[in-house]
This record gives structure tokens, sequence and C-alpha cells, in this order.
């Protein structure tokens, strides 16, 4: 079940990127051209929300499974902190996931509570790119899978 897991949490990561970049230039071209926020709009806002949370759930979900976690955390918070890899999966990777789908969903909230276009676009575009950058700093890039997961 792990691994099954594991593998969908991995190729849900290109549905957050595709639908973040397609939701992030949606507003930015409705900024540039003045645009309405039309129902494209918010539907391109709600496909990227129900990736980030999808991806949330599922990787709090391997978080509490994963061998490799509980390993780290076996050793101790001081251990773990000393080690790149350790301190990556045990701490960074979970957090600022955590925080950057936080601010999307305050983005979400705050966008659809705006009355005026430009307002809608300007808070998704601030929130959503600040979240997206977060998920880009903590994707292990380098690897599909975690190290030793």
């Amino acid at each position: 079940m792990y691994e099954s897991l594991l593998n969908l949490h991995n190729a849900l990561r290109w549905g957050v990127l595709l639908g973040g970049m397609y939701a992030i230039t949606k507003s930015v071209l409705g900024i540039i051209h003045k645009r309405e926020f039309t129902t494209n709009e918010n539907r391109a806002h709600v496909i990227f929300v129900l990736f980030c949370h999808t991806q949330l759930l599922l990787g709090l979900w391997l978080y509490f499974i994963s061998p490799a976690v509980n390993d780290a955390l076996a050793q101790g918070m001081g251990a773990v902190m000393k080690d790149k890899a350790l301190r990556f999966i045990a701490v960074e990777h979970i957090s600022t996931m955590i925080i950057a789908i936080v601010l999307i969903q305050v983005g979400r909230s705050l966008s659809k509570k705006a009355t005026d276009a430009m307002a809608k676009h300007r808070k998704a575009v601030i929130f959503y790119s600040i979240g997206f950058l977060l998920i880009l700093s903590r994707i292990p890039w380098n690897k599909a899978f975690f190290p030793g997961m």
C-alpha cells in the first residue's frame, strides 16, 4: 500500500504544478488584459486548489506510514536536524508544503471574497505564486522518490 500511495503522490505532483501554472497564468493575463473574472478563471483556481488538497492529504497519510520518516524520527529530533537528508524527509518537506497549501487556500478564499475582478486576480496571483514557489523549493527534483523510502 505504501508504494502505491507514494507513486500516486509522485504522479499528482504534476497536477499541482500544471494546475498552479495554469491558475497563475490565467490571473496574470486577467490583470494584464484587464479581464473579468469568469467561470474559466474560477475553474482553473478550483482545479489548482483541488490538486493541492488531494496532494496534501496523500502526503500526510504517507508521512505517518513512511518507514523513512519513522526511522528518522526514531533517532530523535537532534539527530534529524543535524542530517540534511533526514531533516528534509522529516521536517522541511512536510512543513513547507503545509505552509504553501495554506497560503494557496488563503489566496483562494480572499480571491472569492473580493468584489472586483482585478482584486480577485491580484489576490490569486500573489498568494498562489508564493505558495507555488514554496512548493517548487521542496519538491525532491533529483530523485523520483525520497531517499531511503
